[in-house]
């Protein structure tokens, strides 16, 4: 008696979870949260809606997981910027990471925080609240940081160091969405230079 091979379930042969990864990322941060379809997300995958489903979850957990990789790969230059030894110092190097970050040739041009969130209605609510989450404790530790600049006399007493922060915080998102638009690297250091020309010095 003869019986009929099972098919294989599970991964496909080669499998690569951390390269499905980085392609559904670079979907996502071209088409944002709305626009990218299981179809885009999974063909640019090379994998089944099956097995991104066992794999990644729904399409929300795995924009969730995008971010995350996003932030250790496109977004690193962060805690390297706040890492500078003054103040100035860590606004210049936000403003140069993220002009960097934003118009690479050879990744999406913008920022996939604000790509991402991008005309979400009511399916894409929450991933719009968690843009909102990761875009305020990307000021928080801006502001954190300038916090202790001014306790430490790298800032002129009498600064805000909130609103220092979100100044930054704002040039940057400004800088992805002109970088989305196809405005030039060097016109975007340029205005990022004038941006901090008058910067509080102690």
């Amino acid at each position: 008696m003869t019986t009929t091979p099972r098919r294989a379930t599970g991964r496909p042969r080669g499998f690569d979870a951390d390269e499905a990864l980085d392609r559904a990322l670079l979907v996502f941060w071209e088409q944002g949260y709305e626009g990218a379809s299981l179809a885009n997300l999974t063909e640019a995958m090379g994998i089944s809606t099956a097995s991104m489903y066992a794999t990644f979850g729904n399409k929300e957990q795995l924009f969730r997981k995008a971010l995350e990789r996003y932030d250790e790969g496109p977004s690193a230059y962060v805690p390297l910027a706040l890492a500078e030894p003054t103040a100035l110092g860590v606004a210049r190097a936000l403003l140069a990471g993220t002009i960097r970050t934003t118009t690479r040739p050879d990744q999406p041009h913008g920022c996939l925080g604000v790509q991402g969130a991008l005309a979400t209605g009511d399916a894409g609510r929450e991933v719009r609240a968690l843009l909102v989450d990761w875009r305020k404790n990307g000021f928080a530790r801006i502001r954190e940081r300038f916090e202790r600049a001014l306790a430490e006399g790298d800032l002129p007493a009498g600064t805000d160091p909130a609103l220092l922060a979100r100044y930054v915080a704002i040039l940057q998102q400004g800088i992805a969405v002109e970088a989305a638009g196809g405005v030039d690297p060097a016109e975007l250091q340029e205005l990022a230079d004038a941006a901090l020309r008058n910067w509080p010095l102690p």
